[in-house]
């Protein structure tokens, strides 16, 4: 039998298997004599001859009491368990094993590292509190990373920081630099000259911006990812001139536009913004004549503006058709349905628009007189289509406007127009002195109001409605909420869900490492407070308002302007 055994959470292989930890962790602060008693003690775990203690220390021509030193070592690295020690027993553990006791560190082994350590934070000013330095001799004692190294990164964080400089800072970059796998002074001098390389780069960039502040390791974190994704430096730069003002998270949001598109040098970044700017400039200037309010233009240049300028629509043609499209309270959806029945029709050229936008101006003015002869009537893009009709059956101006005075007082002005014209047209009247008489159509209901008092009389109503209709909504949703917040675990469990929530919108920006931690809090959260709900009948939609209309969420408007179709009246 061994003298070597696996424990219990050991799993026997075929062959020796040696956890990565074990590489990564303690093999570079083992000397080649232990390396070789702890991976021959753990291939003879796996064998069945049987081998005793003198033997394999004659076998690695070592000393025994060398032999027995070693195992002390590994024992205190928590990696082997000493069983006895006459006859010598061992029992391997997992490398992630945490059965061992904290063990003191040795001042001694630290001694020089300290002096030198305080005398570089001495230099700007900083003292370090005994427990902070306590943390980073335990950050040395459990990771492999070489004490000149670590000075190395001290420097760095001193120069990038001043006298603001913190243990935490120094801390965080050192085990950055781990999981990278960078432990020694070579390793680290290089990859910090990257970032020293980058600083040149990262300061015209927030100068172009309008950041005035120096650079975080955050900010670094940003200009790494855009260039892991192949996008040059240079084009980086082109993207932050042209935003003029802004932050590293809309840069983001540009840069991440061009890597869709798979555009990652100077030349093609420039000649895409080139083309997003006339675009953005078409969305804002038509939005302007439209009476739209954009926020995010990205939309509207997918959607519309891109659609529009490659079919070969100019922007004075655009603005034109934007304006008649505003007479009609049209938005960028119903727009765009009229240029696609232009583009159907070969109406493309600004010559082409123009004569359309002319001809469209006329039957807008005729339009106005009919609602001036016959009463109240809307203004709507099918209202002038049927002017246009109208005049398409060889009407004149004059005939149209006879038809409108006949309709006065009509209960539907527009519908009894089309009647009478049609009439007409059957029985070839052509003039008014051929128009025959006919009885009076029937009186609606007189109104001796101003159209615009009752076009205001008609908005305030319609804002009554809606108005009634969120409240009663939200008042609902107040009502559970109010009585969810009576049980103390859901109250708490709220509170820290926006707590977290705060948490995280920070981290996204200047930590993002520790987004993924601060997520599984969240959603530790949000399922305490899904419990508390549940307790009492309640569901996390019970909280939400519950709007009739989910378009226009009661507003009575859809987010593109346009009035929503939802109301009655």
């Amino acid at each position: 039998m061994s003298f070597t055994a696996f424990s219990k959470d050991f799993t026997a292989n075929m062959f020796t298997s040696v956890e990565n930890q074990f590489i990564t962790k303690y093999l570079p602060q083992a000397n080649g004599d232990a390396v070789r008693v702890y991976l021959y003690g753990l291939y003879l775990c796996s064998c069945k001859v049987e081998t005793d203690a003198e033997s394999l220390a004659k076998l690695l021509k070592l000393p025994y009491s060398r032999l027995l030193e070693i195992f002390d070592f590994w024992e205190e690295c928590d990696l082997v368990h000493v069983l006895s020690r006459a006859p010598l027993m061992v029992e391997y553990l997992p490398v992630n094993a945490a059965v061992g006791k904290p063990k003191p560190l040795r001042p001694e082994k630290y001694a020089e590292f300290n002096r030198e350590l305080l005398r570089r934070l001495s230099k700007i000013g900083k003292d370090l509190k005994p427990y902070e330095i306590q943390r980073i001799l335990e950050f040395l004692e459990n990771n492999p990373m070489e004490q000149q190294a670590f000075l190395l990164v001290t420097e760095y964080c001193i120069k990038k920081d001043g006298e603001k400089v913190t243990a935490n800072h120094i801390l965080n970059k050192a085990k950055k630099l781990c999981e990278g796998h960078k432990f020694t002074y070579e390793q680290v001098e290089l990859d910090l000259a990257d970032y020293n390389k980058h600083e040149k780069t990262l300061a015209k960039i927030f100068s172009l911006l309008g950041i005035y502040r120096k650079p975080q390791e955050a900010d670094y974190e940003f200009l790494e990812g855009w260039l892991a994704r192949g996008m040059e430096a240079a084009a980086i730069v082109s993207c932050a001139e042209a935003l003029k003002k802004g932050t590293l998270v809309s840069l983001d949001l540009l840069l991440s536009e061009l890597d869709e598109k798979g555009l990652r040098t100077k030349a093609e970044a420039e000649e895409y913004l080139a083309r997003r700017q006339v675009r953005t400039d078409v969305v804002y200037k038509v939005a302007r004549k439209l009476g739209v309010k954009v926020q995010n233009p990205r939309a509207y240049i997918e959607t519309y503006a891109e659609k529009w300028l490659e079919r070969g629509y100019d922007e004075e043609s655009l603005l034109l058709l934007a304006g008649q499209a505003f007479k009609l309270g049209y938005g960028f959806e119903e727009l765009d349905g009229l240029l696609d029945g232009l583009y159907r029709r070969g109406v493309v050229d600004g010559a082409g628009v123009k004569d359309y936008c002319a001809v469209r101006e006329k039957q807008l003015r005729l339009l106005h007189q009919v609602q001036s002869a016959c009463g109240v009537m809307k203004k709507t893009g099918s209202a002038l289509d049927m002017v246009a009709t109208w005049q398409s059956w060889n009407f004149s101006d004059a005939m149209i406007l006879e038809a409108a005075k006949k309709s006065a007082g009509a209960a539907a002005p527009l519908s009894y127009m089309n009647k009478l014209l049609s009439e007409w047209k059957r029985t070839g009247v052509t003039v008014p002195s051929e128009i025959p008489e006919r009885p009076a159509p029937t009186p609606a209901k007189q109104d001796y109001r101003s159209e615009a008092a009752i076009a205001a009389d008609m908005r305030a109503d319609r804002e009554r409605y809606y108005a009634l209709l969120r409240q009663k909504a939200l008042d609902g949703a107040e009502a559970v909420r109010a009585k969810a917040e009576k049980d103390p675990a859901f109250k708490s469990a709220e509170r820290d869900v926006k707590k977290t929530e705060i948490e995280l919108a920070k981290a996204e920006v200047f930590s993002p490492s520790t987004v993924p931690a601060i997520m599984e809090k969240l959603e530790a959260h949000k399922k305490a407070r899904s419990e508390a709900l549940a307790r009492m009948n309640i569901t996390e939609e019970d909280l939400l308002p519950k709007f009739r209309c989910t378009k226009c969420s009661d507003t009575g408007f859809l987010p593109s302007g346009k009035a929503c179709d939802c109301y009655p009246g």
